[in-house]
């Protein structure tokens, strides 16, 4: 049973949310602050956690921030409905998805479902032999791990998810569509920028913005040397 951690302060919404994940077969556990929810993601007990963007002693940028120095767990943040800013930074900080507020249960649970598959389809190719290499870039799907000129890639999920997609199809267009689809498992929302903030981001950590093109109109590229 996957374990999904909510850290919100609103108090009515983790009960909902609590009770409607519960009853479709994800073990939920919450904390109300920030300092907790600190405490509680680092003892890598879970699979997924959901993060309120706004709480006491802790913001969840902060939560973000302290956390994306030592653990790669995927995080999905809640957000306020229209605040892009917040949003665009959580992307940025290392945040995989968010869900504006005042979310549905349904809406979280296939964002979570969607997070849980992809590491599933991961966890069915470990013992694939199926390395990717492409200028200087190494991927290792069956471990999860990512390398640069022999150097460790520290990617998030969605980020390695991204990466994967493009340098499977390196020397080739993919479309944004196609990204969300297969990286993220989700159609592409209209107005959606998350995949261009992950791709920003891919792009800083290979410490060489040209190795992923972006298309106009048509999608991204990564570059097949």
């Amino acid at each position: 049973m996957s374990r999904v951690l909510l850290v919100d302060d609103d108090a009515l919404l983790t009960e909902l949310l609590t009770e409607y994940l519960n009853a479709e077969g994800l073990n939920v556990h919450s904390v109300p602050d920030g300092e907790a929810g600190v405490q509680e993601i680092l003892s890598g007990q879970y699979d997924v956690v959901v993060l309120d963007s706004m709480m006491p002693k802790m913001n969840g940028l902060d939560v973000l921030k302290n956390v994306r120095a030592q653990s790669t767990v995927p995080i999905i943040m809640l957000t306020a409905k229209g605040d892009d800013i917040d949003r665009i930074i959580g992307l940025e900080m290392g945040a995989d998805d968010y869900v504006p507020k005042p979310c549905t249960p349904r809406e979280l649970l296939a964002r979570i479902n969607a997070i849980l598959r992809r590491a599933q389809h991961s966890g069915e190719q470990n013992n694939v032999p199926n390395n990717i290499s492409v200028s200087d870039v190494v991927l290792y799907p069956a471990k999860r791990q990512a390398s640069v000129k022999d150097k460790p890639l520290e990617l998030t999920s969605t980020e390695f998810n991204l990466l994967e997609v493009l340098m499977r199809h390196a020397g080739q267009v993919v479309s944004k569509e196609t990204l969300s689809v297969e990286a993220l498992d989700r159609k592409l929302a209209k107005f959606d920028r998350s995949i261009d903030v992950h791709i920003s981001s891919i792009r800083h950590k290979l410490g060489d913005a040209s190795l992923i093109q972006t298309v106009r109109g048509l999608g991204y590229l990564f570059v097949k040397n």
